[in-house]
Parts: structure tokens; C-alpha cells; sequence
């Protein structure tokens, strides 16, 4: 029952109450009017009998004297009395208006009656003593049955004194009892409205009230400082309290639903926040290396409950190759103690394009998905329902794959984790295409289409290095620049064509002939150039020396075609030897040309530098 009802009923309880006891007070009042009443009524009837006594007393002691005497003053007097006297209907009927009833009054006008008859007997003495007959008269008066009547009107008059009294007394001792008992009526209602008044004061305002009130007050101070752990009440009751504590059940609700939506939030900016650093990471990517390097690093973080693989397409194979693999957290709550880390099942073997759905439809597949898919045939089939396979496309091509476990549960990740592997495979997809352009770029800027070799756009950066570590190491650096003899004539003979072929073919003995530490590029139409770093003079001439007869020794053939004998002049120059680096190119160069009027399918080497006296004469080798 709600307080306001309780308060409702209470006061209309109080209320009628009160009425009750007010009436019961003035019905007291009542009897104790009734009570007085009474009293009056018998001290008005006690005064009317004594008057008839006294009257009858006086009227019987005047008649007694004027028999007596013989005085006729007394039987004056006698005569006036008795005319003051009414009669015996006036004095009944004054009775009978004072309240008394028909009992009474018969009892008191017989005795009336008989004092008149006294009074008749009074006349007649008196009368016979004006007569002369005193004897008479006082016989009348004096006489036994004078007094015998005399006594019986007293008997009757003290009868209806004591009929008086006895209805007096009890109409007193009933209007006092029911006075007493209207007022303890009275004051039981006057206790009832108090207790009622004290319980109801005391049940509301200390167990309805005072003590739920206290309680929610705290809970509302804690959740006032986002303490939303907090238990509220459960009052059961359907009151204000009780619609307090649903009100405050709701607040706590609402607070921790916002909470979860705070930290969902948060966890969402964190997330956000590391794909942000991770595609500002991939885009400072100097090679695909790094980019494995930064997906390894973040993807855990981003995905902790996801182990995965990075797999790419190798276009030679035409193959999945597993470039990167991470682990994943099987309990997130743990992750940072490393517990429960482990990889993806199966192993990380290459695998056909065809073996992933993902990659046949260009879409992602989760075959753990609400809807009944087919799992792929390169993720082992205890792992199918919580894999899912994101491919990594750019402008339509597919140049990737991501690989992912759940390991939290046994279908993919959920829709929020599935909008970060969707951004993170975009990252990464246009990561990954940007560098393969660029290393494409850079394979076409830095070496020539047609031989392979390197081209003369890194040759300066080359040099400064080779040249850095030939100085702090102490060893020297030889050059070796090559020419094809004769190479525009073949060109005129034999078409484009055929001087393509053979400056592939001559670039690959070129190349053949350099150590893994040498720089071999073709410098420009068909002039090649070798640097080799430790190499002396003697070894440089020695391989230059190889080179020129394994190109004299080729028997070329272009669509059936013999293009006959090519050869090669080549010149060689060493640092420090035969001069300053700024002058090595140049140095090789000239000797090349040495050898091309000397004769050509000729090495022949710079000139040396006198360390003593300058530059000495130029001596061919």
C-alpha cells in the first residue's frame, strides 16, 4: 500500500476518532445535565412537600389556638393562610410540571385529600369555638382521629418523598454512570487516536520512511560518483519508496549501460587509434619486409582474440605464400601475461589461389557464420568454423590474403571486430599494392629492361659507398668498362632486333663474370660498366680477361640466322692506383678507348699514377 494511501486512511481513522470521542464528550456533558436535572428536580419536589408539611403545621397549630383562646385574631389568621393556600389541583399540577409522574402524584393527592379533610375538620372547630362550644372544638382538633389523620397525611407526603427519592437517586446514579461511562468511552478514543496517531508516525516515518530513505541515500551518493557497482534495494512494496527505488533501479541500469557504451567507446578509439598508427606505420614502409614487420606487431593488438596469417600471391608460382604470422590471446583477460597465446592450426604452407573461396569470389568468407557455407581447403576442418578469410585486393587484383582464427569461440569474430579486419585489410591491401608499385618503379628506375642490369641512375649512390668502405677497410676498387665491337654495324646488317639479342646475350656474360659483391650495370647503348670492390689490378685484369674470351667464344644464332663473331674491348682502372675516384670512370673510360684503337677485342689498363714526382708518363699494359 503506498504511504500516501496509509496517510489518507490514517487521517480519515484520526478524523472519525475524534468525531467519535467529541460526540461521546458532549453526550458525557449530557448525562451530567440529565444528572443535575435530577438533583433539581428533588430539591423542587423535597421544597414542595415541606411547604405542604409547614402548611398543614401552621394551618393545624392556628386552628388549635383560636379553639384554645378564643382569640379571633387566630382564626384570622387562620382564615388568611388558608386563603394564601391554593388548591390541591394548583399544587399537583406545580408538581407535576417539576416532572413527576402519575405514581408520585396519586400517592402525594391522596395525602393532599386528606389534609383537606384536615382543614374541613380545622373550619369545623373553629367554627363550633365561635359558637360557644370550645369543648367541641378543641375535641375536633385534639381529638385521636385528628391525629391519627394528621399522622396519615404525613405518612402519604413522607411516602412520596421517599418515592421522589428513590426515582431521584436512580435517575442520579444512571446519568452518572452513563456520564462515566460516555467519558471513558471518550477517553479510550482519545488513547485509540493517540496510539493510532504514534504507530502510524512511527511505522511511516521510521520503517516506510526513515529507514528506506536512509538506504537509498546512500545508494544515490555512490551512484552521484559513478559508483554504478553499487546493489540497489529491492522494496517490494508499491508505494513512493518503492517507485524511489525502481527510479533509482533504472539510473543504475542506464549508468552502467552508458558505462559499457563508455568503454565500448574507448575501446573503439583505442582500436581506431591503432589502425591510425598502423596505416601511418605501413605508409612510412620502406619494403614489403617492414610491412610484414608492422602487421605482426599490430594485428594482435587490434584482433587480440584472432591469431592469423598474411599470406601473398606469388606471381612466378602462382602460389599463397605465408608471409607473416601472429599470435592470438585465447583469453583476453590473460593476454598481457601471455597466457593461452597460441597460432592458428594448420600449418603454413603454400597454397593454390582455387583452395580459397575468398579469393574465387573476391569477398570474405566465414564459413562459422550464421548462414551454412563451405569451409576452404587450405584451413584444417577442425579450425573452419572459426576461421575467415579476408582477401587483400587493390583496383580489382587480388594481391593477398588474411587468415584468421577466432580462438574465443568457436565461429568468426563479431560484427564490431569484423569492421576492424575490414579496415585493417584495406590498410594493408593498399599497403601492400603501393609498395609492389614501387618496388615495380624501382625496378624499372633503377635496372635496364632489356639485359636486367642495374643502369647508371644508382651508380653515383653505388660508388660513394663502395668507395666508404674501400677506404675505411683499405682495399681497392677496380672499374671495368666493356664495349661491344663493331655494334652499330651488326645493328645495320642484321635490324634492332638482332643487336637486342646480342646485347642480352653479351650482358649476360658481363653479368656472369661479376662476384656477388660487384656492381655490374649497363652503362648506355652498349657500353657496360663493372664495379668490384677488393679487387686488384691483377684479379680485375684476369676476369676482364675471361670475360672478353667468353664473349669471343659465343656462336650466335638469331632466328637461324649466324650473326658471326662478336667481341669486346674492355678498359680498367683501379683506385687509388690510377688516380682520385672523382677520375675512376673517366680513367676506364679512356682506356677503353685505348683499346679501341689499339685494335679492339682488347683489355687494356690505365695508366698509374707516379706517387713520387706527379703523374708519370702513360705506359699501355
Amino acid at each position: 500500500m503506498r504511504i500516501a494511501t496509509i496517510t489518507n486512511w490514517a487521517y480519515g481513522a484520526t478524523v472519525c476518532l475524534t468525531i467519535v470521542a467529541g460526540i461521546t464528550m458532549v453526550l458525557a456533558s449530557s448525562a451530567d445535565k440529565v444528572e443535575r436535572a435530577a438533583v433539581r428536580q428533588r430539591d423542587l419536589f423535597d421544597q414542595l412537600t415541606f411547604e405542604v408539611e409547614n402548611d398543614l403545621a401552621e394551618l393545624t397549630d392556628q386552628a388549635r389556638l383560636a379553639t384554645v383562646t378564643d382569640d379571633p385574631s387566630h382564626a384570622i389568621a387562620y382564615e388568611r393562610t388558608r386563603a394564601s393556600l391554593g388548591s390541591v389541583e394548583q399544587r399537583l399540577a406545580r408538581l407535576k410540571d417539576g416532572g413527576a409522574s402519575e405514581q408520585e402524584l396519586r400517592s402525594l393527592a391522596e395525602g393532599l385529600r386528606w389534609a383537606t379533610t384536615l382543614e374541613d375538620e380545622q373550619q369545623a372547630a373553629i367554627a363550633a369555638s365561635r359558637r360557644g362550644e370550645s369543648a367541641t372544638a378543641r375535641a375536633i382538633v385534639f381529638g385521636p382521629e385528628y391525629e391519627r389523620e394528621l399522622e396519615r397525611v404525613r405518612f402519604l407526603i413522607g411516602r412520596f418523598r421517599y418515592m421522589l427519592d428513590q426515582r431521584s437517586d436512580n435517575a442520579i446514579e444512571q446519568a452518572s454512570q452513563a456520564s462515566q461511562r460516555l467519558r471513558s468511552v471518550s477517553e479510550a478514543m482519545v488513547a485509540i487516536t493517540a496510539a493510532l496517531f504514534l504507530l502510524v508516525l512511527g511505522f511511516i516515518l521510521k520503517r516506510r520512511i526513515l529507514r528506506p530513505v536512509m538506504t537509498l541515500s546512500d545508494v544515490v551518493n555512490r551512484l552521484a560518483d559513478q559508483d554504478y557497482t553499487v546493489e540497489t534495494p529491492a522494496f517490494s512494496q508499491v508505494d513512493e519508496i518503492g517507485d524511489m527505488a525502481q527510479a533509482i533501479r533504472i539510473f543504475r541500469e542506464n549508468g552502467l549501460e552508458r558505462q559499457r557504451l563508455e568503454r565500448e567507446r574507448d575501446a573503439d578509439w583505442a582500436v581506431r587509434d591503432l589502425l591510425a598508427r598502423m596505416t601511418q606505420r605501413l605508409q612510412g614502409c620502406e619494403s614489403v619486409s617492414d610491412l610484414f614487420a608492422v602487421v605482426r606487431l599490430f594485428a594482435p593488438k587490434i584482433a587480440p582474440t584472432l591469431a592469423g596469417r598474411l599470406y601473398t600471391l606469388d606471381n612466378r608460382m602462382k602460389l599463397m605464400v605465408c608471409a607473416a604470422e601472429w599470435r592470438g590471446a585465447k583469453d583476453q583477460g590473460v593476454k598481457d601475461q601471455g597466457v593461452g597465446e597460441r597460432g592458428p592450426q594448420g600449418t603454413d604452407a603454400a597454397f593454390g589461389p582455387d583452395d580459397c573461396w575468398a579469393l574465387r569470389r573476391g569477398q570474405i568468407h566465414a564459413p562459422g557464420g550464421e548462414m551454412l557455407d563451405v569451409p576452404c581447403r587450405h584451413v584444417v576442418p577442425s579450425a573452419a568454423r572459426a576461421t575467415i578469410c579476408v582477401p587483400l585486393t587493390a583496383q580489382g587484383e587480388t594481391i593477398g590474403l588474411l587468415v584468421l582464427e577466432n580462438l574465443a569461440a568457436d565461429h568468426g569474430p563479431d560484427d564490431s571486430t569484423g569492421v576492424y579486419i575490414e579496415l585493417m585489410s584495406e590498410t594493408v591491401g593498399l599497403a601492400l599494392a603501393n609498395l609492389n608499385l614501387r618496388d615495380v618503379l624501382h625496378q624499372k628506375a633503377l635496372f635496364d629492361p632489356l639485359t636486367g642490369l642495374r643502369n647508371r641512375h644508382e651508380l653515383d649512390d653505388a660508388l660513394r659507398r663502395l668507395v666508404a668502405t674501400a677506404d675505411a677497410a683499405g682495399t681497392p676498387i677496380a672499374c671495368l668498362m666493356m664495349d661491344i665491337d663493331h655494334f652499330k654495324g651488326l645493328n645495320d646488317r642484321f635490324g634492332h632486333d638482332a643487336g637486342d639479342f646480342v646485347i642480352r646475350t653479351v650482358a649476360a656474360v658481363f653479368a656472369g663474370g661479376a662476384r656477388d659483391d660487384d656492381l655490374a650495370l649497363r652503362y648506355g647503348g652498349e657500353e657496360f660498366l663493372m664495379l668490384m670492390p677488393g679487387a686488384d689490378e691483377a684479379l680485375a685484369l684476369e676476369r676482364a680477361e675471361r670475360i672478353r674470351e667468353r664473349v669471343a667464344g659465343l656462336d650466335l644464332t638469331q632466328e637461324g640466322q649466324p650473326l658471326g663473331q662478336v667481341t669486346v674491348s674492355l678498359g680498367l682502372a683501379v683506385y687509388p692506383h690510377h688516380g682520385p675516384i672523382q677520375a675512376l670512370i673517366t680513367t676506364a673510360d679512356a682506356a677503353l678507348l685505348r683499346a679501341k684503337e689499339g685494335g679492339r677485342d682488347r683489355v687494356v689498363v690505365a695508366t698509374q699514377r707516379n706517387r713520387v714526382g706527379g703523374i708519370s708518363p702513360a705506359v699501355a699494359i
